[in-house]
């Protein structure tokens, strides 16, 4: 019997595959922004509307993450060690 608590881990490739491709994104985007044919006001909204976007994905994430935590820890579990 093992003791673990059902709870999947990440591997250390998939966590890197994620942070790779949230900066390549973010470079893409910033590099756009940067090239693009318009005035220094329209790139500079544009760059804080996609900070703001980012920000609040990352909170969304975190909330939804939270919840799921709460929900699965009040639940009983019968196959579980007390």
């Amino acid at each position: 019997m093992s003791d673990t608590s059902g709870k999947q881990q990440n591997t250390a490739a998939f966590y890197g595959q994620a942070v790779a491709s949230f900066s390549v994104a973010m470079g893409a985007t910033a590099v756009g922004i940067f090239k693009l044919n318009a005035d220094a006001w329209v790139r500079a909204f544009l760059a804080i509307a996609v900070l703001y976007l980012v920000t609040s994905a990352f909170t969304l994430a975190k909330v939804i993450r939270d919840r799921q935590d709460t929900t699965t820890s009040t639940q009983y579990h019968p196959f579980e060690k007390l």
